[in-house]
């Protein structure tokens, strides 16, 4: 999956299907349904929307998480990072 392709969101504590589109982030798709999830700088800088993964595989973006961090895949700053699977569950 790449920026150009829709894709999933599953928020798990809100029991939300979300499908965030092309060029959106998955920030602006939590917020756009309501859903109030930490951040700062938007820009995957600072780590303030560190977000659970609970399925699927992130397609990481930022500049926070370590190499060992990004081949665990249970976690993602969903400011800047998309999805590399059409689905992904996240612990919000």
């Amino acid at each position: 999956m790449n920026v150009e392709e829709d894709f999933e969101v599953v928020l798990a504590k809100s029991g939300l299907n979300l499908r965030v589109a092309a060029g959106q982030s998955i920030l602006e798709a939590v917020e756009a349904a309501g859903v109030d999830a930490p951040n700062s700088c938007i820009t995957g800088i600072c780590g303030a929307c560190e977000t659970r993964v609970l399925a699927g595989l992130p397609d990481h973006q930022d500049d926070i998480l370590t190499a060992e961090e990004r081949r665990r895949n249970d976690l993602m700053m969903i400011c800047c990072s998309r999805s590399r699977t059409p689905r992904l569950v996240l612990d919000l």
